[in-house]
């Protein structure tokens, strides 16, 4: 058949099509060049510009199936046959959201093991499925934001149909699948578009060149990625995106990308009658990105919220180091669970700043704001990727899945949380270029080394041994922690205060020790010391409980060590 070539080359004095065996030279339409020749569906491609010999994958790829240095491929989205007709999606409100590492979740490391483990899912109760990203990147393991082909899936999960199988087989579960889409930068090895055109800025951000959103020729910029996000939703059936790190995307335009991308992504839900979600992960403490484009938002769906994790985090374990430095305390607790965010306009030690601004309760409800005990970030930026699991007692960590899925936000677990996996998530790479193999692993060092931890201490990302040991191990799990998390969402789903949203409706009292929290005409209380404590309460009757010899008697809870209850 015949198929029409397109590429952004605004500065080229020429370039060309090699198809197969064929060279056909392109012709200029505007800062486009444009062939058309016969290329099926896996017919290999690429661009020659001006007098070079070597030809350059295209930037907007679909398929990279020899990695990123190799040629592109034609793939024809018509030819996945979709089972999902009676999908009608899944809203954000009301969600559990599951974040998982495709290479790390199964030890097949594909979209295919994982589709495998779907029922499982399905069972502990959870709604939707957050993928770290999926685009191509190179090498065959990776975190995922190193990824240079906005447009194509990694190879070593199970390239695009990989991908169409697994949402297929979701949403067939009653699962919905949020993909995490990263617009901040490129990768360090294998970003050629930028070789095509102004895609990057003259600023930098912490990993490196900033995209081009606002300075000349940006408009194609903003299209290419508008049209990634648009591919995810619309071809390959997702149901969301979660926007990595959008803090460090540089807009001075009238109307930010962030609106813009938010106006489309709506237009695409109502043509295709499902709910999509668009998720930041921010810095700024600044609800405008979930403020709704009426008034004066940006009209997001939600946003990561680091402040609650910091509170529950440095509360549980003790810790204060680095950025948890101005977390921990009781005080800080009540403040991020009735209002989201604990650096409101307030000094930030870390950034040695004021930071943020405050939420008003009244209007944004606690679903706009995705919430964790542990996510990728927080685990892997560790040194030596350790979970909670190794720092927090079983009293203490079922403690914190009460409070987690009793607050007034949205849950998020990250993979294998529920099971109380001991299996480190690290940082790995598999970078082919020793040099690139070398600063990588130097860089990490310096980092840690700001938080206080020893270089000795710190994994090489490039050896083998470091994504092997971030595997989940599923032989090794914690079946009363899973079914305290089976429990817990239930109640969630099942009890509607313990899923309110309504920040103002929030009250949290705290004493030595001991946070009380009301939920409407609920109440969960939860004994953070090593004794046994005896709170006042009205009378009620336990409807959970972390520890069976949690009792009530008149005008009382009497609460072992470390321990939770909902009344």
């Amino acid at each position: 058949m015949t198929v029409e070539f397109r590429v952004w080359a605004p500065a080229a004095r020429r370039v060309s099509l090699r198809v197969g065996a064929d060279t056909v030279p392109m012709t200029r339409a505007g800062q486009w060049f444009v062939a058309s020749a016969e290329a099926g569906h896996g017919t290999d491609y690429g661009f020659v510009l001006d007098d070079e010999s070597t030809p350059l994958p295209d930037p907007r790829s679909r398929w990279q199936p020899s990695g990123v240095h190799g040629l592109s491929r034609v793939y024809d989205h018509s030819r996945h046959r979709w089972g999902d007709a009676a999908w009608t999606g899944r809203q954000l409100p009301g969600s559990v959201v599951y974040e998982l590492h495709v290479g790390t979740f199964t030890p097949e490391g594909t979209f295919d093991a994982a589709a495998a483990r779907l029922p499982y899912l399905s069972e502990l109760g959870v709604d939707l499925i957050e993928l770290l990203p999926v685009n191509t990147f190179n090498g065959e393991w990776n975190w995922g934001y190193d990824g240079v082909g906005w447009h194509a899936v990694q190879e070593s999960y199970g390239g695009p149909d990989g991908l169409k199988r697994f949402v297929d087989a979701a949403h067939r579960a009653g699962l919905g699948v949020i993909i995490d889409a990263v617009y901040n930068h490129f990768g360090p090895s294998g970003a050629y578009a930028p070789r095509f055109g102004p895609y990057l800025s003259g600023g930098a951000n912490t990993w490196g060149r900033s995209l081009n959103l606002d300075e000349a020729d940006s408009g194609e910029v903003r299209r290419f990625v508008i049209d990634s996000a648009l591919q995810w939703l619309r071809d390959y059936h997702a149901d969301g995106l979660r926007l990595d790190a959008v803090h460090a995307l540089v807009d001075r335009g009238a109307t930010h990308l962030l609106e813009e991308l938010a106006v489309e992504v709506d237009a695409l839900s109502a043509a295709l009658g499902r709910p999509l979600s668009l998720i930041a992960e921010s810095d700024l403490n600044d609800a405008k990105l979930v403020t709704a484009r009426e008034g004066g938002g940006y009209g997001l769906h939600a946003q990561w919220d680091d402040d609650v994790h910091h509170a529950l985090h440095a509360l549980l374990t003790g810790e204060r180091q680095g950025y948890y430095g101005d977390f921990g305390s009781p005080a800080c607790f009540a403040a991020v669970w009735t209002s989201a965010f604990w650096h409101a306009g307030t000094w930030s030690s870390f950034r040695r700043r004021v930071h943020g601004r405050p939420v008003d309760r009244s209007r944004i409800p606690g679903h706009r704001f995705v919430v964790c005990l542990q996510n990728h970030d927080q685990i892997g930026n560790r040194a030596v990727g350790d979970r909670l699991t190794a720092s927090l007692s079983p009293g203490l960590l079922r403690v914190a899945a009460t409070l987690l899925l009793t607050s007034p936000f949205t849950p998020m677990l990250f993979m294998g949380e529920e099971f109380a996996a001991r299996t480190p998530w690290q940082f790995f790479t598999s970078h082919p270029e020793p040099a690139l193999a070398a600063a990588v692993a130097d860089g990490r060092r310096s980092e840690f080394a700001e938080h206080g931890w020893l270089s000795d201490d710190v994994p090489d990302p490039q050896d083998p041994a470091t994504f092997e040991r971030s595997k989940l191990d599923w032989s090794a799990r914690d079946e009363s922690m899973l079914d305290l998390y089976r429990t817990l969402i239930r109640l969630r789903k099942s009890v509607p205060d313990l899923a309110d949203p309504r920040l103002d409706r929030v009250r949290v009292v705290h004493d030595e020790g001991v946070l009380l929290i009301e939920r409407g005409a609920r109440t969960v209380v939860a004994n953070l010391t090593k004794n046994p404590r005896t709170v006042p309460l009205s009378a009620g009757r336990i409807l959970f409980t972390t520890d069976e010899a949690a009792f009530l008697q008149s005008g009382s809870a009497t609460l072992p060590a470390e321990s939770a209850l909902i009344l």
